[in-house]
């Protein structure tokens, strides 16, 4: 009986060992792909952990990378914010157009404020009238590209105040400014969502949104303010590129999109809702970047460089669902 019990504790053992590890592969395999990538981008780019190139890659992740965060907020929820390169593009005009005549700071608070509002809009959308996020946001993405637009009637706005460079351009030390903006991002949201009783309700939302109405969430604001706060990043990286270009054009969001949320899937943040993180988010990023920047050392094509995004794409996507029926198991 001894051997019996003992042969059977050693199975159950054997069980929840390969379980246990299955589990940590679904959850943390990004990490290991990423620490992959950075040896296979190593031998094919020699100059890749060059200190020159990587403070390339963290300023150029600097435009996606704060985008994904907002975007990492509305997927959680079971959203979908496709207006980003829309509110992105927008706020570049915005506040090139004004920054020669306003005081910079003031206008780069006006140019917030208004990216929060066109979020906020997409989210009584969604939650108040009932539109589904992908059309809401497609079509509010194509109307703050046209208020540009209109706006700017399709030519830039140059800004000749130098000061206006530092924001994308300058450097504290040896590192750029948007790059410590990011990391600052990074950081705080980070905290905000895996810390706070706002980021939990945000995981219950996307996990149950009936359940988490009957548990008393306000939903309907907790969801607002995810586009919200969307809106709000995509602004920040309107100003950052402009601020970078010394000027504002109207045209800049049209292609964008697919990097953001390639860089939130990549991750491993789920399309479904209810599951995410923001280092997540920074994994993706810097995979995505680290691709880019590889691709572009070797030469290769943009055509298939975007061939390339949307297999990644596609995979993340089947990876994710794979994992999660194989977890709820």
């Amino acid at each position: 009986m001894n051997n019996l019990e003992s042969k059977i504790n050693t199975e159950n053992i054997s069980t929840f060992n390969i379980q246990s590890l299955n589990s940590l592969f679904y959850k943390y395999g990004v990490v290991v792909a990423f620490a992959i990538l950075i040896i296979i981008s190593t031998i094919l780019y020699p100059g890749f952990l060059n200190s020159a190139n990587l403070l390339n890659m963290f300023s150029q992740l600097s435009i996606i990378g704060m985008m994904s965060i907002g975007m990492t907020f509305v997927l959680i929820t079971g959203g979908l914010d496709m207006s980003v390169g829309g509110i992105y593009a927008s706020s570049a005009v915005l506040i090139a157009s004004l920054a020669d005549r306003i005081s910079i700071p003031i206008v780069a608070l006006i140019t917030l404020i208004v990216g929060f509002c066109a979020g906020l809009f997409n989210g009584l959308l969604v939650t108040k009238l009932k539109v589904p996020p992908f059309v809401a946001t497609l079509g509010t993405g194509s109307m703050f590209t046209g208020f540009a637009l209109v706006y700017s009637k399709a030519q830039p706005f140059f800004v000749e105040k130098e000061s206006f460079r530092w924001l994308g351009s300058g450097f504290i030390g040896n590192i750029p400014v948007s790059v410590i903006l990011l990391f600052l991002a990074y950081i705080i949201f980070g905290i905000i969502l895996a810390f706070t009783t706002y980021g939990r309700s945000l995981y219950s939302i996307g996990g149950n949104h009936e359940a988490s109405r009957l548990s008393g969430l306000r939903v309907n604001w907790l969801t607002t303010s995810a586009y919200g706060l969307s809106g709000l990043c995509a602004a920040i990286s309107g100003i950052i590129i402009a601020s970078r270009l010394g000027q504002g054009q109207a045209n800049i969001g049209d292609l964008i999109i697919m990097d953001v949320i390639a860089a939130v899937v990549i991750g491993g943040t789920s399309l479904s809702g209810g599951q995410g993180a923001i280092w997540r988010t920074l994994v993706g990023g810097c995979t995505l970047i680290m691709m880019s920047n590889v691709f572009d050392s070797l030469s290769l094509s943009p055509y298939w460089q975007s061939i390339f995004k949307g297999m990644i794409i596609i995979g993340a996507v089947m990876f994710d669902y794979y994992a999660r029926s194989k977890m709820n198991k």
